[in-house]
């Protein structure tokens, strides 16, 4: 989801690109966004691209299913393009026309992204990903009453 539909209700063809992008890093990596967790580092599919991306290392989020020397150059494409259209702020993604054109290899001259929304770490303590606590519900009380 957009970051400015999940916080403020606001809805574009900017949100649409969003998701495309989402869309695009799954298909390339051959994971869900939804169900991606990287225990080591505690990031999302997104700051996983981000991470690699920066280090220069973005063939490793390639699914090793899909992966294909002689189209390694399309799917670096492909990760750009994704990393430009889940930028934070809406006015920093292409327009739809933008994206299908960069896709297509009209543009040849990609822009650098700049740091994607939803990012971070997904959890601020120290511990592992199994010793974490979710809730700080500890116990459920229920009570039933007559009507």
């Amino acid at each position: 989801m957009a970051p400015e539909y999940a916080m403020q209700g606001r809805f574009s063809e900017k949100s649409d690109v969003y998701s495309f992008g989402v869309l695009l890093l799954e298909i390339v990596s051959g994971r869900r966004n939804t169900s991606f967790y990287n225990y080591e580092n505690e990031l999302s599919l997104l700051g996983h691209a981000w991470k690699l991306w920066n280090e220069s290392e973005a063939a490793k989020l390639i699914d090793a299913a899909i992966i294909d020397p002689g189209f390694k150059t399309e799917m670096l494409t492909f990760i750009h393009v994704g990393l430009l259209c889940v930028q934070e702020f809406a006015k920093d993604r292409p327009d739809v026309s933008a994206v299908l054109s960069m896709l297509s290899s009209e543009i040849s001259n990609l822009p650098r992204p700049k740091f994607p929304a939803y990012t971070g770490r997904l959890g601020s303590s120290g511990k592992s990903s199994r010793e974490r606590v979710y809730s700080i519900n500890n116990i459920s009380l229920t009570t039933v009453e007559g009507r």
